[in-house]
């Protein structure tokens, strides 16, 4: 039997459940921070952002659950062999930040709203219980660390984005391709003998005395 079945071939793709939660994901976190720079920027649109901002974000919260549960599960696609040690620590040392802080973010902001009293409000008839305590500093402090969050998570955003374009333009490898597309079937070959090997191994035997 041949050693490269499916299951000894280390994955060479996100399955299929990761690169739809990515490709989801990537634009609601974009909308979620430019809704943030919305809010500050224009006091007219601020009640309409707000009632996008607050739902968006606990659906992030949940999918990055999701998210998480199905990475602990299924191993990620290995790093190019020839990726400098440097550039490795980098990689995974973004996507566990990537994690902590799109699960960290939302439950910043419900904390911080239900410390300053305001409901987080999913749909018409439907809010959130409160997490924290109804506290003016409490709050204070969350709104600060909310917004520092904010500002480090569109930073690692964009070092994100710069690593996929370097590696899908300037070192032409898998590693973009691992997300964009599901894994392509193995040849053939490696899952069984080909079918000239299997006629001559059954010709052997009914000749064989």
């Amino acid at each position: 039997m041949s050693d490269l079945t499916p299951s000894n071939v280390a994955p060479g793709h996100f399955n299929l459940t990761a690169r739809l939660l990515h490709w989801s994901m990537a634009p609601a976190i974009l909308a979620m921070l430019f809704i943030g720079i919305g809010m500050v920027a224009s006091l007219s649109l601020r009640p309409t952002l707000v009632d996008l901002h607050r739902p968006l974000g606990i659906t992030i919260l949940l999918l990055v659950i999701v998210r998480l549960i199905n990475r602990l599960r299924h191993a990620p696609p290995p790093l190019p062999a020839d990726l400098p040690a440097v550039q490795v620590f980098a990689a995974k040392a973004s996507h566990w930040l990537l994690y902590t802080l799109m699960f960290a973010m939302p439950l910043v902001g419900w904390a911080m709203l239900s410390a300053g009293g305001y409901p987080v409000t999913m749909f018409k008839g439907f809010s959130l219980p409160p997490i924290a305590p109804h506290n003016a500093t409490v709050y204070a402090v969350l709104r600060t660390a909310h917004t520092w969050l904010a500002l480090l998570l569109f930073a690692t955003v964009l070092m994100h984005l710069a690593a996929a374009l370097f590696h899908a333009w300037a070192r032409r490898d898998a590693v973009f391709a691992s997300m964009a597309r599901g894994q392509p079937a193995l040849p053939a070959a490696a899952i069984a003998p080909p079918a000239a090997e299997a006629m001559g191994e059954a010709s052997e035997t009914t000749t064989t005395p």
